[in-house]
């Protein structure tokens, strides 16, 4: 437990701390040291990207939902695969917590880091396609993080492993089996809390509906094709619905945001630090930029220049934060404060619903984080796939074990809460970001010569 904690502290823990006045500080980790200098890099090797080419996103979007081979899926199909994951429960938990512990500020934040996150996200997708392989075990693409990391570094080498890779590899499965049991302890607490259903009713149909799906060959991309729009669109208009209701006082709420944005309403109890670090780290584990998850969709997708899939993950990152966050974060401001002081997690995020909804608005949130939670278990373990067969090659044998082991943890997790697997979690996405970055900045330019390449015969069409 002593050297998980000391590792946690390293990765999560304030490795700089920077005096600001006031009592303020500016607490720096070393996951946010690496990040937002990586995001802000990439932005400006991008030549601004998230802005310059958004309506690309869009047109892609709408265009490449045809494949070329059987058992491949589409780019967009691969984007609502990282979508799923993306959207989970740092969508509604982490962003009340965000705003709990550093104000309304801390949204702005979480947009600034989303936009600096789309250009990561964009090299990341990006390469995942340049270092695609044949999957002979579930017909198309497989790749991610690993397969261009063992790439750069065994630089067309016979070797069957690459020390880095392997790390990444590990990370990665250590991560999702940690989640994992975050995924069911969330679901099962918010059940009992909103419906008074015991953990192990919501547990078990939890488990055993998740199994049906993920213990079959290519169930899980037609299930989130179906879940993912539906779940995202319906927790979209019903957060319209509560700003057209409270269109008053939506001026408020936003002058709010950018005040507190800059602690300027809590300057003087040193504040600022807390705001901007809180919105950043929310922001960085919500949009997963940078972690070397979402490649491992991107590297699936059957589309015809990679660019183009940096682009579709580039435009997740957006839909995750700047959309689904920011939802998350109007149903809260716009409820009094009265209502919501002194609550935190989905007991604050339920109160604010049924303020704005009544029981409805307390029956939906917890369907949403059902949906969130079941799309996130099903994307993880689509993602696994790669990495898996990495480390053991193609064989029944080891995907089927290793989806076993996370049904186990998600079985365990709905009935006990164990903070040392949440922290190994915590620890397996903060390793794989480590190692991910390590060869995303120096193969950043292949990246940069295939968005210069898509542009030239876009411009010449």
């Amino acid at each position: 437990m002593k050297i998980v904690q000391f590792i946690y502290q390293c990765l999560w823990g304030d490795l700089i701390t920077i005096p600001l006045g006031n009592g303020s500080s500016l607490g720096l980790s070393l996951l946010v040291i690496i990040l937002i200098p990586a995001g802000l890099y990439f932005t400006i090797r991008t030549r601004f990207l998230p802005f310059r080419l958004f309506p690309d996103m869009l047109r892609i979007t709408i265009s490449h939902n045809k494949k070329s081979e059987k058992d491949s899926i589409s780019g967009l199909q691969a984007l609502i695969v990282s979508t799923a994951t993306r959207v989970g429960m740092g969508n509604l938990v982490g962003v009340v917590a965000a705003i709990s512990a550093g104000g309304a500020g801390a949204l702005f934040w979480m947009w600034i880091i989303a936009l600096l996150g789309s250009s990561t996200a964009f090299v990341e997708g990006t390469l995942s396609q340049i270092y695609k392989k044949k999957d002979p075990l579930y017909g198309g693409f497989r790749g991610g993080p690993a397969y261009y990391i063992h790439d750069f570094f065994t630089k067309g080498k016979n070797k069957r492993y690459c020390l880095l890779a392997v790390l990444f590899a590990l990370s990665g499965l250590l991560c999702w089996c940690g989640i994992s049991q975050v995924i069911s302890n969330s679901v099962a607490s918010t059940f009992d809390h909103a419906f008074h259903i015991p953990p192990i009713y919501s547990t078990v149909i939890l488990v055993v509906i998740s199994a049906f799906i993920v213990l079959r060959k290519n169930a899980s991309v037609r299930v989130l094709d179906v879940v993912v729009p539906i779940m995202a669109g319906c927790y979209f208009f019903i957060t319209i619905f509560i700003i057209c209701k409270n269109i008053t006082l939506l001026p408020g709420v936003f002058r709010r945001i950018f005040l507190e944005a800059f602690g300027l309403r809590q300057v003087a109890a040193g504040g600022f630090g807390a705001v901007l670090m809180n919105g950043a780290k929310r922001g960085l584990f919500s949009n997963e930029a940078g972690s070397g998850s979402a490649p491992c969709a991107a590297a699936a997708a059957d589309i015809d220049h990679p660019a183009k899939e940096g682009l579709l993950q580039s435009l997740g990152v957006f839909i995750d934060t700047i959309v689904i966050c920011t939802c998350s974060a109007m149903i809260m401001l716009l409820a009094p404060e009265s209502l919501t002081r002194g609550l935190n997690g989905m007991e604050l995020l339920e109160a604010a619903m049924n303020y704005h909804l009544g029981y409805f608005g307390v029956v939906f949130i917890a369907a949403t984080l059902w949906l969130f939670s079941f799309s996130t278990f099903i994307g993880i373990l689509f993602y696994a796939r790669s990495n898996v067969a990495y480390l053991f090659g193609d064989n029944w044998l080891s995907q089927t074990l290793y989806k076993i082991l996370a049904l186990v943890m998600l079985f365990i997790g709905g009935l006990a809460t164990y903070t040392f697997v949440w922290d190994l979690g915590d620890i397996g996405i903060g390793l794989m970001t480590i190692f991910n970055m390590i060869a995303l900045v120096p193969l950043a330019g292949k990246a940069i010569e295939s968005l210069k390449d898509y542009e030239q015969k876009k411009a010449s069409s």
